[in-house]
C-alpha cells in the first residue's frame, strides 16, 4: 500500500515538474541586436481593431501555447552600394551617383510594428533589396528637383534631402537609415569635367593675378617704406633736441612747482589740523547733545509704555470680564429657552396623548356600537346618567323652605289638590330627563317613566309648528 502511494506521489511530481519546465520554455527573453515579434491572439489596439503582433525591443514575455508563436527580427545594420545611373537632373542632364547606404530595423514604436508586418520573415538579401529599390526611386526623384551645380557644389543640402526623403519611406516597412555616403559625381555628357577645368583656369589665373599684386604692392611698400625711414629719421632727430631744451625748461617749471605746492601743502595741512580740531570738538558736543535727547526721549517713552501698557492690560481684562459675564449670561438663557421649549413641548405631547387616547376610546364605543355614532353617544349619556341624575337632586337638595301655608278646599278641577299642584310646579322647575334624553336623540327606558299622550302630542304640534315657521 505504502508502495503504491509512493508512485502515484512520483508521477504527480514527474508531471508537475515537467508542465513547470514546459512553461518555463514559452517564456522567451528578447536580446538587445533583435525584436521579439509576437504574432496571433495578442489583444487589440486603441481603436478595438484586433492586432496583428506585439513588439517587445528588451525585456522578455511568456508566449501562451497554442494561441500565439514568435519570431525575432535581427537588428543588425545592412550596407549597401546604390549605384544609381542616368539619372536626370533638373537641367536635363544625365548623371551618375555611386553612393553607400546604412540601414537597420528601426526599434521605434510604430515603425517595429511596421516592420513586424512587412519584413517578418524575410531573408536579409530581401531586405536589402527591397530598401534599395525604394532608395533608387528616392534619389531619382530628387536628383530631379535639382541643378548640377548645386549637387555638385552643396552636398550637405544634397544629403539632407537624401536623409528626409528616404527615411519617410523606409519607415513605411520598418526600416530607419543609419548612414550615407556619396561618391563622386559624373556625367556622360562631360558637363562636370568642364566645370572642373573652368574652375580650375580660374582658379589658377586668380592666383597668377594674385601673386603680381602682391609683387607689386611689395615693391611700392618697399619704397615707401624707405621714405618713410628717412623722413621719420630727421623728425626723431629734430624732435629729440627739441625735446631736450623742453625738459630742461619742464624741469625748471616743475622744480618750481614743486617748492609752490610744497608750501601750499604745508599752509593747507596746518589750517586743515586746526579745522578738524575744531570740528572733532564740536562733533562730541553734538554727539553728546544728540546722547542727552536721546536718553531724554527713551525715558519718556519708558514711562509712556508702563502708563499704556498698564491701560491695555486693564482694558483687555474689563473685555474679557464683559464678554464672559455676556456668555454667562447667553448661555443662561438659552438654557431657560431650552428648558421653557421642552416642558411646552411634554405638555404638547401629553395633551396630544390624552386627545389621541380619548379619540381611540370613541373610536372603539363606535365600534362596540356595530359602528352607529348615535348608539355611541346614547352609550355614553346612559353611562352617565347616574351623574345627570345626581346633579338633578342637587339642583333642589339645598333649597331651604321655613314655612308652606296650603290653603286645600278640596279636589280641583282636575281631581288634583292645591298640595300636589304646588309640588308638581316645583318638580317642573327641575329640566326633566325626557328633555335632556330627547336633546341627545334618546329616549327613557320605560321602567324610568313615560310621557302622556297629551304631552307627545303637544311636543309633536310644537314641533311642527315650529318647522312651519322655518319654511
Amino acid at each position: 500500500m505504502n508502495l503504491a502511494v509512493l508512485v502515484v506521489v512520483c508521477v504527480i511530481v514527474v508531471i508537475l515538474f515537467a508542465a513547470m519546465i514546459a512553461i518555463l520554455s514559452r517564456y522567451r527573453k528578447c536580446p538587445s541586436d533583435k525584436i521579439l515579434v509576437i504574432y496571433g491572439k495578442v489583444g487589440t489596439d486603441e481603436f478595438g481593431q484586433p492586432r496583428s503582433a506585439k513588439c517587445i525591443h528588451g525585456g522578455a514575455a511568456f508566449i501562451v501555447p497554442v494561441i500565439q508563436s514568435y519570431q525575432y527580427l535581427d537588428l543588425t545594420p545592412i550596407s549597401m552600394n546604390v549605384d544609381l545611373r542616368n539619372a536626370l537632373s533638373k537641367q536635363n542632364i544625365r548623371i551618375n551617383v555611386p553612393s553607400r547606404f546604412t540601414v537597420g530595423i528601426s526599434t521605434e514604436a510604430g515603425v517595429m510594428q511596421n516592420a513586424a508586418e512587412r519584413l517578418l520573415g524575410l531573408k536579409m538579401i530581401e531586405i536589402q533589396e527591397l530598401a534599395k529599390d525604394i532608395i533608387f526611386g528616392q534619389l531619382r526623384l530628387i536628383i530631379a528637383t535639382m541643378d548640377i551645380e548645386e549637387i555638385n557644389a552643396d552636398r550637405d543640402k544634397f544629403l539632407i534631402a537624401i536623409s528626409k526623403n528616404v527615411e519617410i519611406e523606409l519607415k513605411k516597412i520598418g526600416l530607419r537609415l543609419i548612414n550615407v555616403n556619396v561618391t563622386d559625381i559624373t556625367d556622360e555628357s562631360g558637363y562636370l569635367d568642364a566645370l572642373g577645368k573652368e574652375a580650375a583656369a580660374k582658379a589658377v589665373n586668380d592666383a597668377k593675378r594674385s601673386v603680381a599684386e602682391q609683387n607689386r604692392d611689395g615693391e611700392i611698400g618697399q619704397a615707401n617704406a624707405q621714405q618713410e625711414q628717412r623722413v621719420q629719421v630727421a623728425k626723431a632727430n629734430a624732435s629729440a633736441i627739441e625735446g631736450e631744451n623742453k625738459a630742461r625748461v619742464a624741469v625748471a617749471q616743475s622744480e618750481a612747482i614743486r617748492r609752490e605746492r610744497e608750501a601750499e601743502s604745508l599752509r593747507q595741512a596746518t589750517a586743515a589740523e586746526a579745522v578738524q580740531s575744531a570740528k572733532a570738538k564740536q562733533e562730541a558736543y553734538y554727539a553728546q547733545q544728540e546722547a542727552e535727547l536721546t536718553r531724554a526721549e527713551l525715558e519718556k517713552a519708558t514711562q509712556k509704555a508702563d502708563i499704556i501698557v498698564k491701560a491695555e492690560i486693564a482694558k483687555e481684562q474689563a473685555e474679557i470680564n464683559a464678554e464672559a459675564e455676556a456668555e454667562v449670561t447667553r448661555r443662561k438663557a438659552r438654557g431657560e429657552a431650552d428648558a421653557i421649549f421642552a416642558r411646552m413641548e411634554a405638555e404638547a405631547k401629553g395633551q396630544q396623548e390624552i386627545l389621541t387616547r380619548q379619540a381611540e376610546g370613541m373610536r372603539r364605543i363606535v365600534e362596540a356600537a356595530g359602528g352607529d355614532a348615535n348608539a355611541a353617544v346614547k352609550l355614553l349619556i346612559a353611562e352617565k346618567i347616574e351623574e345627570l341624575v345626581a346633579i338633578q337632586v342637587e339642583a333642589v337638595k339645598n333649597i331651604k323652605i321655613d314655612k308652606v301655608t296650603v290653603w286645600d278646599s278640596g279636589q280641583n278641577a282636575d281631581g288634583q289638590t292645591s298640595t300636589a299642584n304646588f309640588i308638581s310646579g316645583m318638580m317642573k322647575s327641575v329640566p326633566p330627563l325626557h328633555e335632556l334624553f330627547k336633546q341627545a336623540g334618546m329616549e327613557l327606558p320605560e321602567l324610568l317613566g313615560k310621557e302622556s299622550e297629551d304631552k307627545l302630542i303637544e311636543s309633536e304640534e310644537t314641533e311642527i309648528s315650529e318647522n312651519d315657521i322655518d319654511e
